[in-house]
């Protein structure tokens, strides 16, 4: 056997290992096949903190604000930018024509599905542009949306803080406490006196009758509570201050209406009440009301956007909202009956993603959400023409 010289066979191991680190520094320095994959980013791909719904989310906003930077320089320029499917329609329909064309529409006694079905065939015909339109301009399929991610598309306006779910009420837990004990104290003392003045039998009604006022307060309290807190909230304040609750109603009910119309969710109802406050209610579902069976996922999706808009309206305008309690309860009962289980952690989810829709929609919409407001505060609406059509007619 032949045997290698020593100092030979070390020179040449030396020369191995060396080469070898050069070629593994080489490979480390040139290549991510060394990096963590948390850490590679090419370009502005999608990190893994960052979801691909929320990039295309992301993305869409980009392209609106796009969209509106031009038409605003358009404008500036003097030839505004106007679609030619919407100035086909502008063309060929009139007030009178989109009047003449739901004729054949019987708010009163058609069913929400007749009228959604005949609502979808003017659509298809092109006489109608914006009955579900937001499936069309940014689709309804639900993704996760974190608060941060919320606060970024909406550039800071939407947050826990504006949405008022970080504690900081109009009518806190200490007034409602107090507004419990005076109702307990005030019958209490009512219902004794009437039956040391009043005649035996006249007392005894009398008194059966007020001991009734705390539980139906206790009762109002437990299913809908925001409706106590605006009876305290309306006592209180300056003219101002209720000028300026009013015009937040408004600015809710109309984004409520707004929003429903777009979604494609039928308008059940529209009325001004006694105390001049407008109101709009909802049919249930698309088909009409949900009696026994559950919501759909197309349907929790729309009434998701639906139940965060009017409080997205207030937010819009003041900063923060102070009438959504009763949407918030209401999203919570369709989460419950919703035919695909949604646990806590989606209902969060689901509810930002309705807030971050729902603004959207109101901000690609504006001037029409302007035109349907001013209607709203001077009383203008009126049954047939406002519960879909006004939001067509210009």
């Amino acid at each position: 056997l032949r045997i290698q010289n020593p100092i030979q066979y070390i020179i040449s191991s030396k020369m191995k290992i060396i080469a070898v680190s050069l070629l593994i520094s080489l490979a480390y320095r040139y290549s991510d096949a060394f990096t963590s994959p948390c850490r590679i980013t090419r370009g502005k791909g999608l990190s893994m903190s960052q979801s691909a719904e929320e990039r295309i989310a992301e993305l869409r906003a980009a392209a609106a604000k796009a969209r509106e930077d031009a038409a605003r320089l358009s404008a500036e320029l003097g030839k505004p930018i106007v679609e030619d499917s919407v100035l086909a329609q502008q063309r060929s329909m009139s007030t009178s024509d989109i009047q003449s064309k739901i004729k054949t529409i019987s708010f009163e006694t058609d069913s929400a599905g007749s009228q959604t079905e005949k609502l979808d065939e003017l659509v298809s015909a092109g006489d109608l542009t914006l009955w579900k339109a937001a499936a069309k301009d940014m689709g309804m399929r639900t993704y996760p949306v974190s608060l941060q991610f919320l606060d970024k598309l909406t550039a800071g306006k939407v947050n826990g803080d504006s949405l008022g779910i970080t504690g900081e009420d109009e009518v806190t837990l200490d007034d409602l406490k107090d507004a419990t004990i005076a109702v307990v104290l005030g019958s209490s003392a009512l219902a004794v006196a009437a039956l040391a003045l009043l005649p035996q039998n006249i007392g005894a009604t009398v008194c059966y009758l007020i001991a009734l006022v705390p539980v139906v307060y206790v009762g109002i309290g437990s299913t809908s509570p925001g409706i106590i807190a605006n009876v305290i909230a309306s006592t209180r304040g300056t003219e101002k201050e209720k000028g300026d609750r009013f015009d937040r109603i408004c600015r809710h009910e109309t984004a409520h209406f707004l929003c429903g119309y777009l979604v494609g969710l039928p308008v059940k109802d529209y009325s001004i009440l006694e105390s001049g406050i407008p109101c709009v209610e909802f049919h249930d579902s698309f088909k009409g009301e949900i009696g026994s069976r559950e919501y759909t996922q197309e349907e929790v999706a729309a009434l998701s956007v639906v139940s965060m808009s009017g409080t997205i309206g207030e937010i819009m305008e003041y900063g923060s909202a102070k009438g959504g309690d009763n949407d918030f309860i209401g999203l919570q009962n369709v989460f419950r009956k919703s035919e695909e289980f949604i646990g806590a952690q989606k209902q969060q989810e689901l509810t930002r993603w309705g807030a971050l829709t729902a603004y959207q929609l109101l901000a690609k919409y504006e001037e029409k959400y302007g035109e349907l407001l001013g209607a709203l505060r001077a009383k203008k609406v009126g049954i047939r023409v406002c519960r879909y059509f006004r939001v067509e007619i210009k």
